[in-house]
């Protein structure tokens, strides 16, 4: 059986989102510290700055629960065809960079706000070529 472009797509769009999320959340679990102190200062000078220890622990299972639901989703895409679950994945993934950009955005880090465009780009490509039906 040939596979067509849309499970093509499928596929990268749901490994890259996996490795992405994955190795995101685990960095925080394992560096927890050096990540809250980076966030701390990251926001220092923001309205944000009292919550930094709830969002990082958030912005982690938000990440966590991408990464496996996508994970999750290419098995379901691998096992049966079906997309409903990578599209859920690539709608948590879109939520999850549209936090990361409300946090770069409200930090004036312009620079790091403007990277995550690309990586929301694909995850709406995700979402796209995953609509169930």
């Amino acid at each position: 059986m040939k596979p067509d472009i849309h499970t093509i797509i499928l596929l990268f769009t749901g490994v890259f989102s996996s490795i992405l999320f994955i190795q995101s959340a685990l960095d925080k679990v394992f560096n927890w510290k050096s990540e809250m102190d980076f966030n701390k200062e990251h926001f220092s000078k923001t309205f944000l700055s009292p919550t930094v220890p709830m969002m990082l622990v958030v912005l982690t299972l938000m990440e966590l629960s991408s990464g496996l639901l996508s994970v999750a989703g290419l098995f379901m895409l691998w096992r049966t065809g079906e997309t409903t679950i990578l599209f859920y994945a690539s709608c948590l993934c879109s939520t999850t960079f549209l936090a990361l950009f409300f946090g770069q955005r409200i930090a004036k880090d312009y620079g790091g706000a403007q990277v995550l465009v690309s990586y929301f780009i694909v995850a709406l490509i995700a979402v796209y070529f995953s609509f169930p039906g």
